[in-house]
């Protein structure tokens, strides 16, 4: 049987970015590092090629140290993997999979030379790497300005823990989508270094998919608050998420909104009166009826900047506030008497300031009739 050729005379150049990175990982990067990946993929189809860092800074009008940057960037999101030589300097680069997250990397090749600006070598061929390099990821208590990292072997440990493939695959279903190495780090924070347990985690996702949030950062800020309230529980979550939300409807009745569910950045607002503010229900609710009075119409942010002010003179109670009140009535009050005019002085003209002789009429009289 004769063998037939199918010959394609349009060999159109085309560089493809998989929706994948489009949709996971290009979000939260920075312009100029999308800049340098893309730059990599388009290399990958004339390999092996031979370029050094002073080459691919001058193509992509950047500096070295930008190129590093992003790199060093990738890397932590997995999507490629960097080889050092034995003075550490940058020798290789390897391409991995941003649907696949395998070892089977990609390569981008190039010949060893020396880049005489920097000392660095040019970036030479990888083929596939001998070890991922790992994400970073915060551990410890809910502490925003004291957080350790995972160690390499700790990330691999514990991705080979049940529980964490088990939620790994949980937030794929709920969340709708193959979850991405940010993703995948955040969940692995909540375990290890949040503490929260596999069933925990799990309600906390479907708390928040089932009030339209699926971003991981709300997914955190969640996770983060019910730490540090000390929630270790499903049943714990719940009774603080009944009662916050019967707070929240509370807040919306007293500013005169009703038939609705409150939006995300009303919840913050709320949240910091509540949580962060600690102001008892019947305080929020006096800032709110001064917000009616005051504006006539539901402004969080007018009631926001009462509570502000009232947080800082260190309002605690209903008594604190009508404190407040007297002593600004007081003020007022003094203000207006220090407006009024006071009574006009004396004229300050010569005629009124002439000091009257005295004159004894009689005596000059009787000096006239003696003349």
């Amino acid at each position: 049987m004769a063998m037939i050729t199918l010959q394609n005379s349009s060999m159109t150049e085309v560089t493809i970015l998989s929706n994948t990175f489009i949709d996971n990982y290009m979000p939260e990067a920075n312009g100029e590092f999308v800049k340098v990946y893309i730059y990599l993929l388009r290399s990958l189809s004339n390999a092996p090629v031979s370029f050094s860092l002073e080459q691919m800074a001058d193509r992509l009008l950047c500096t070295e140290r930008d190129i590093l940057r992003a790199l060093k960037y990738w890397a932590k999101q997995e999507l490629l993997v960097l080889d050092f030589t034995d003075s550490d300097k940058l020798c290789g680069i390897a391409l991995l999979s941003p649907d696949k997250h395998t070892e089977n990397a990609s390569s981008v090749s190039a010949s060893v030379e020396t880049v005489s600006t920097v000392e660095q070598p040019a970036i030479q061929a990888a083929s596939a790497p001998s070890a991922a390099v790992e994400p970073s990821v915060p551990t410890g208590k809910a502490s925003s300005d004291k957080k350790q990292e995972l160690t390499p072997e700790r990330i691999r440990e514990l991705k080979q823990n049940e529980e964490i493939i088990q939620i790994l695959y949980i937030a794929e279903q709920y969340l709708g989508k193959t979850l991405s190495p940010t993703e995948s780090q955040k969940l692995l924070f909540f375990y290890d270094g949040l503490g929260l347990s596999a069933d925990l985690i799990e309600y906390l996702l479907e708390y928040c998919v089932s009030h339209n949030h699926k971003s991981i950062r709300y997914i955190e800020k969640v996770a983060i608050a019910w730490a540090e309230e000390g929630i270790t529980t499903v049943e714990q979550a719940k009774r603080s998420n009944s009662r916050y939300n019967k707070e929240y409807f509370t807040i919306l009745k007293a500013l005169g909104i009703t038939n609705r569910n409150p939006v995300e950045t009303e919840i913050t607002l709320m949240d910091t009166w509540l949580k962060t503010y600690c102001f008892s229900m019947e305080i929020i609710q006096e800032a709110c009826n001064r917000t009616v009075l005051q504006t006539g119409q539901a402004s969080f942010q007018y009631t926001d900047k009462i509570l502000e002010g009232w947080k800082k003179k260190e309002v605690k109670t209903l008594d604190d506030i009508r404190s407040l009140d007297d002593e600004h009535q007081k003020r007022r009050q003094s203000k207006k008497a220090a407006s009024r005019k006071p009574a006009a002085p004396a004229s300050n003209n010569r005629f009124n300031n002439f000091e009257q002789r005295e004159y004894d009429f009689s005596e000059y009289e009787k000096h006239l009739l003696n003349q």
